[in-house]
């Protein structure tokens, strides 16, 4: 299938093209925004407001109007016009007076007096949605296909700012496997591409066995162990270039390599074990997978994790892609979330980290009943809404909608009880007040930390901005 003449397969062409010119370039240097060398690079980079980012990432396509930003409720009822229903769970009040969310995030509603909530987040135009294309775009700030391999956000705030714990890795992903459908595509992205092995995702599958992961095999025996390490370095060393790529990724991995077994043998390693977790605490955040993903990400805080993204897991047709039974299964995925994301929240304000944190909850893009694409722009569709629902499988938010998302921003120097951007009250739900595009979010989320949006990294004898052509600006409106 293919959207102005690009299909899946030439996604996954270029996407390993690109990987395999990350693996044969050189070193990236690094150009400050203030380096004077560089024509209308200098920015002013005010202080950092945090240290450390966490993504909680609702991959599959979270609908703004079933969450975030409800509007008019019609209960299911058979023989229902699909054109009548704007929102199928009732608005419920919050922490803030002019703040409502959707019924199901009730322990979030308690917080919401910490955070910021972004309503006009617009989705990249990309042709045809394909979920991993999105969200390729969500986390390098760039649209697919590009000519080298583009680093993840957390890839680019591990090589700019580094670890904060030498011995914690600083980029970790937890919850997302990649043996299941548009697994390659995801690879894509979850890379450091350009900028190294070191540099790129410590990924954990399943939190609750993340223990394992910082580990030898099970019944390996650790002299087994540093036997493999040493001949795979033995190999690494003597390889041709044009096999394993340029000196500089090969000795990039092999520091990536040198800092898993420093892990292995620091005090850091037991933040990884959740079995250390009081039973009080643990059973907090036990709603499942993203639950524990959630404790897990806490507990790496404390440690010292400088970026951690949690995935409630992208597999087509799951989770949140509710391409069917969208109102029934957003009632069971708002069950997994709202307990374990209000319990991070106050576990990391009650430690005194939230301050310094910034807590990101975003998706792809949002859903709509109707609409594929955006208003003015509609896309082919991919489900078939029928015009009167006849059963409760067609009541929810089943097809891709661009034209408007919302994004949660907790801690880390953001306002709190804050409510920015504002969606229409009718079909379509698009943006009507302060729209906010990836590379702004991305430059928000830099500033944060302490980088400037426009940064970049000089690959192949040209500069790569940390924002799309350094044109992002970070949304001061947000910050307290």
């Amino acid at each position: 299938m293919k959207a102005n003449g690009f299909s899946r397969r030439d996604f996954l062409k270029t996407a390993s093209a690109a990987t395999l010119s990350a693996l044969a370039a050189g070193y990236p240097r690094q150009v400050w925004a203030k380096d004077p060398s560089v024509t209308d690079a200098y920015e002013k980079v005010a202080p950092a407001t945090a240290d450390t980012v966490i993504v909680l990432w609702m991959a599959g396509g979270m609908a703004a109007t079933e969450t975030w930003d409800p509007k008019r409720y019609t209960p299911y009822e058979k023989g229902l016009e699909s054109k009548r229903v704007l929102s199928t769970f009732p608005a419920i009040d919050t922490a803030v007076d002019n703040i409502k969310i959707s019924q199901g995030l009730e322990k979030c509603a308690k917080i919401m007096d910490r955070a910021t909530l972004i309503r006009s987040y617009t989705a990249g135009d990309l042709g045809f949605i394909l979920h991993s294309r999105h969200q390729y775009q969500w986390h390098t700030g760039y649209a697919p296909p590009q000519t080298v391999a583009a680093p993840h956000i957390g890839a680019v705030i591990a090589r700019t700012l580094g670890p904060r714990n030498p011995a914690m890795p600083a980029f970790i992903d937890i919850g997302q496997e990649f043996d299941l459908g548009e697994g390659e595509e995801l690879k894509a992205f979850h890379t450091a591409g350009f900028l190294g092995s070191e540099y790129g995702p410590f990924i954990i599958t399943d939190p609750k066995d993340a223990v394992s992961s910082i580990s030898p095999p099970k019944g390996m025996s650790p002299s087994r162990f540093e036997n493999r390490d040493k001949f795979y370095r033995k190999m690494l060393e003597k390889s041709p270039i044009r096999e394993f790529g340029s000196d500089y990724q090969k000795e990039s991995l092999v520091r990536s390599m040198d800092r898993a077994h420093l892990l292995l043998s620091s005090p850091a390693a037991k933040a990884f074990d959740l079995t250390l977790e009081p039973k009080e605490s643990y059973d907090k955040y036990n709603t499942g997978r993203f639950g524990l993903g959630c404790l897990l990400a806490r507990r790496l805080t404390e440690a010292g994790a400088r970026f951690i993204e949690l995935t409630t897991e992208y597999i087509p047709f799951k989770f949140w892609d509710t391409h069917d039974n969208g109102h029934t299964r957003t009632v069971d995925l708002k069950k997994a979330i709202d307990g374990p994301v209000a319990q991070l929240v106050l576990d990391l304000e009650e430690k005194g980290l939230l301050n310094r944190t910034l807590i990101v909850l975003a998706s792809e893009f949002s859903r709509d009943m109707l609409v594929e694409g955006r208003a003015g722009d509609v896309v082919k569709g991919q489900v078939a809404q029928p015009d009167v629902m006849t059963e409760l499988a067609h009541y929810g938010m089943h097809r891709h909608f661009t034209g408007a998302g919302s994004v949660l921003l907790i801690g880390g120097g953001m306002k709190k009880g804050f409510l920015y951007g504002k969606t229409a009250d009718e079909r379509p739900c698009e943006t009507v007040e302060n729209r906010v595009h990836i590379e702004d979010l991305h430059a928000t989320i830099y500033k944060a930390v302490g980088i400037s949006p426009k940064l970049s990294y000089e690959i192949e004898r040209r500069p790569f901005y940390v924002t799309r052509d350094g044109q992002g600006k970070a949304i001061d409106a947000l910050f307290a």
